[in-house]
């Protein structure tokens, strides 16, 4: 089950990517969008607002995210359970959304060419990822998973090479993609163990309920106790234009 106030514990760290793809978007007057994997909407609501939609739909699969949603619906605004994999349009869009959702999903191939497959002859798709798949908060989740005969989460996030030729073969005419650093500044190396418990623990605890409690002790194990740590994590960036 996703925990909003878990995820949300380092707000202001996650929201930045938002803002970043957020500012590779076209702005163009009466919009239709659709943000897959919106979690709690607030970003949700603050990107409508900020690009003066006409219509946005948010789309998550979390009953406990979207729970906090209400508040930021309109009726210009509307958010729907329902999962990415299972989601159609009933009208082109003008540009497709996803932060930090599709990592999730398999086949990023035929996935983007069918989220391409709803959007307008000028539309656009933004997409941010996680790809910190090397960090040992990472990595240590993988050996402990390995180590406790669980499946591996996917690591469906392809190279951002990748990325850039398959906009181009999609028909994107104009293509922004870039991999990207953010450096956060925690209290300390143990406020990883938060940090991942919020998304990719998520994964691993509905599978294994003592797993955050080896995790931990394995990653300050390598970390050490430092105060403060500087946490890196590399993100994907993706925009692309008809």
């Amino acid at each position: 089950m996703w925990s909003p106030e878990q995820y949300e514990r380092f707000k202001d760290e996650r929201a930045q990517p938002f803002w970043d793809l957020v500012a590779l978007i076209e702005h163009r007057p009466r919009m239709r969008i659709a943000d897959l994997g919106c979690g709690t909407g607030e970003l949700t609501r603050a990107m409508h607002d900020h690009l003066k939609a006409e219509e946005t739909i948010g789309i998550d699969s979390s009953e406990t995210m979207l729970l906090k949603s209400e508040p930021f619906g309109t009726e210009l605004l509307r958010f729907e359970k329902g999962t990415i994999e299972s989601f159609v349009a009933d009208r082109p869009f003008d540009l497709m959304f996803s932060n930090a959702a599709l990592h999730w999903i398999g086949d990023h191939i035929s996935l983007f060419r069918r989220l391409t497959s709803f959007l307008q002859r000028d539309g656009q798709i933004a997409v941010q990822m996680p790809a910190n798949d090397d960090h040992p908060s990472h990595a240590i989740a993988a050996e402990v998973a390995r180590e406790r005969g669980l499946e591996l989460r996917p690591e469906n996030v392809l190279a951002p090479e990748r990325y850039a030729r398959l906009l181009y073969e999609l028909g994107y005419k104009r293509q922004h993609v870039r991999l990207q650093v953010y450096g956060h500044a925690l209290a300390s190396s143990a406020d990883v163990v938060d940090w991942v418990r919020g998304a990719l623990l998520t994964y691993y605890e509905e599978r294994d309920p003592r797993f955050a409690d080896v995790y931990r002790q394995r990653l300050l194990r390598e970390l050490g106790e430092q105060r403060p740590y500087f946490y890196t994590y590399k993100r994907l960036l993706i925009w692309g234009s008809f």
